[in-house]
């Protein structure tokens, strides 16, 4: 299996003899493309903390990451210049999205709240939160950019219209006793279903419109076990005084779906990977190659390869169609907690806890 280690320069732009990062290139077999070989072509430097979400614009031109220190950052892809530092957050930045069109971006965090951003001037356009929220620990755009859902600290999801700000809908499971943390949810690509991740490992379907209804619980990767310490009762071992000591064994670190919405792909604490049929949900296959908790799947844009990145400080790449690993990226000094695509599947940009990002290209 290649292993890959990172240069020990950190390379501000392309070679003089390379093409643009952003030239739009005839469609090529990904597979093959990053099977052939690897390597890193740039270091993002300027968090002062470490860094938990990475998101690629849609034109390809820009990249935007948040964090700890509570700064949404957009970088130009080609100079790997820092364009702008968007402040607003109180807490940790959890997750960033663009919206399909790129027109929005949205930041959330454990400061409870959802703010939609301009990317190109940089200003708030709207702040998204309810009442009696928790954290927020994943948001999800709709394929057609109207809705934007939130999953977090809370039992249910919320869905509001983009455009508006409206709360549209709050998504609840049928059982009333079910109190765990919904804490990361992704929209299908065709708009029809959204799919919740619990803080215990379970899977929650629904039907976004018109009904908000579940559909589907799965165990998915939750395994009962008897002997379960008591007091693990939601999302953390509590302390005697409050306090948050652990995260629970099984918790969803992330949900993605392939770009034709026939497979489901979740990643857990558990350090592996599960596929699902979709809409029925069919367990497929577990995937283990990583030793800690999975944190970000990214899918390539035409479907073929999978990339996982985990706290162990590595990147996996996974071939879909047969379930086996074809690569370990190293070159983060810190746990990878985010990881993208660019819209050609051409570069692959990840976020880690060791304050930067790196940009990654394939060989043709």
């Amino acid at each position: 299996m290649d292993q890959v280690q990172s240069p020990a320069v950190n390379i501000l732009s392309p070679l003089p003899d390379e093409p643009p990062l952003t030239s739009q290139q005839p469609p090529i077999d990904l597979l093959q493309y990053w099977k052939k070989g690897i390597h890193e072509v740039k270091t993002f430097r300027g968090h002062s903390h470490g860094v938990w979400s990475v998101a690629y614009a849609p034109d390809g031109l820009t990249l935007a990451s948040g964090g700890s220190d509570r700064y949404v950052r957009i970088w130009d892809i080609e100079t790997g210049r820092l364009l702008k530092s968007l402040r607003g957050h109180t807490h940790d930045i959890r997750q960033v999205a663009f919206s399909p069109d790129g027109q929005f971006l949205a930041s959330a965090g454990d400061d409870r709240t959802i703010r939609l951003w301009n990317p190109s001037t940089g200003e708030t356009t709207r702040l998204l939160f309810t009442r009696y929220d928790h954290a927020v620990t994943s948001i999800s755009f709709s394929p057609d950019g109207l809705m934007l859902a939130r999953a977090g600290h809370n039992k249910d999801i919320k869905i509001w219209e983009v455009t508006t700000g409206t709360e549209l809908m709050t998504l609840l499971g049928k059982d009333q006793y079910d109190h765990h943390w919904m804490v990361c949810t992704a929209f299908s690509p065709d708009g029809i279903h959204l799919v919740g991740g619990s803080d215990i490992g379970k899977l929650k379907l629904y039907e976004v419109l018109p009904s908000g209804e579940e559909k589907l619980v799965h165990n998915g990767h939750w395994r009962d076990e008897p002997d379960d310490d008591d007091t693990e009762a939601r999302g953390y071992f509590v302390d005697d005084h409050g306090g948050f000591q652990k995260p629970m064994e099984y918790w969803i670190g992330a949900i993605t779906f392939t770009p034709d919405g026939s497979l489901l792909i979740t990643a857990s604490r558990d350090a592996t990977i599960k596929y699902f049929s979709m809409p029925d949900m069919k367990e497929l296959r577990t995937l283990k190659g990583h030793s800690e908790w999975i944190r970000c799947l990214a899918v390539s844009p035409d479907g073929k390869i999978l990339v996982s990145a985990s706290d162990d400080h590595t990147m996996k790449m996974w071939d879909i169609q047969t379930g086996r690993q074809f690569r370990t990226i190293k070159g983060h000094t810190g746990p990878v907690r985010g990881v993208a695509f660019s819209p050609d599947g051409r570069y692959l940009a990840s976020a880690s806890w060791d304050r930067t990002i790196k940009l990654w290209e394939g060989e043709d």
